[in-house]
């Protein structure tokens, strides 16, 4: 019964969907037969609250409402979230549900925490070369995997807007394209310790967070570290994405004609 892992009512009303998911999805497993379950099952009438039973346990009926809420928004967090998913045929459609492969790697994994986190970042804040897999990466606690792939990327972007050889790389290449004086990706408009230190920007970052990736094994155990580094990267991204000739070209012009107002 739920009452088993949280006995005081207070404290189940005071869980976020999210994190009264993982014990839902842990008592579905339990309660699976063939692999298939129903929520009644594993939050019926029967398993919510007392029953005729003398001194039989349960949450107080009097917060019956408060109670199905809860329940009924982490059930639906597991849904929306493709960790069930209705049982194939008639009975799925009977309600029967499953624990999708997501859900099963989960619960094996010991990973809900990192996936918590990680449904919680939103997607839209990633720069779209880099946002499908690097959430997904993200999602499945491969933190590393994101945070290399990210920067790998903005390296890649830059030597290409920047016109660059496959055999510029790393630190030497953003010093390069963002050099301040002859760099393709600088911006002549802007102040010269403007200048200076965007390309600061840019070689300080490939060399912290790709440069060791690519030399080592690096290990992040923090996804909410992991998440601030992939957002520098999509930063990054997108100021190249303004420097590229025919974008900054425009830029230029919007500038210039503001200026003629």
């Amino acid at each position: 019964m739920l009452i088993d892992d949280i006995p005081d009512v207070e404290v189940l009303l005071a869980l976020a969907p999210e994190e009264l998911s993982p014990i839902l999805l842990r008592r579905a497993a339990a309660a699976s037969q063939n692999g298939m379950f129903t929520t009644e099952t594993v939050t019926g009438t029967h398993a919510l609250y007392p029953g005729p039973i003398p001194n039989s346990r349960g949450y107080p009926i009097g917060r019956r409402a408060e109670i199905e809420s809860a329940v009924a928004e982490a059930w639906g967090w597991l849904g929306v979230n493709l960790l069930t998913a209705p049982a194939s045929g008639i009975n799925g459609q009977n309600g029967w549900l499953v624990i999708t492969r997501r859900g099963t790697n989960l619960l094996r994994n010991g990973n809900f925490e990192v996936f918590r986190q990680a449904t919680a970042f939103p997607k839209s804040l990633l720069h779209p070369l880099i946002a499908d897999k690097v959430w997904l990466d993200l999602a499945r606690g491969d933190l590393a995997d994101a945070v290399f792939f990210a920067f790998r990327t903005v390296e890649e972007q830059v030597r290409e807007a920047g016109g660059f050889s496959t055999g510029d790389t790393g630190v030497k290449l953003m010093r390069r394209a963002f050099d301040k004086s002859s760099g393709p990706l600088s911006d002549p408009t802007q102040d010269e310790g403007e200048r200076d230190s965007l390309s600061h920007l840019f070689a300080g970052a490939i060399g912290s967070y790709k440069n060791p990736h690519s030399h080592r094994t690096v290990t992040i155990t923090d996804p909410r570290e992991a998440q601030e580094m992939v957002i520098l990267a999509s930063h990054l991204l997108r100021i190249v994405d303004s420097r590229r000739p025919s974008n900054a070209a425009a830029n230029a012009g919007q500038t210039l004609s503001a200026g003629s107002r």
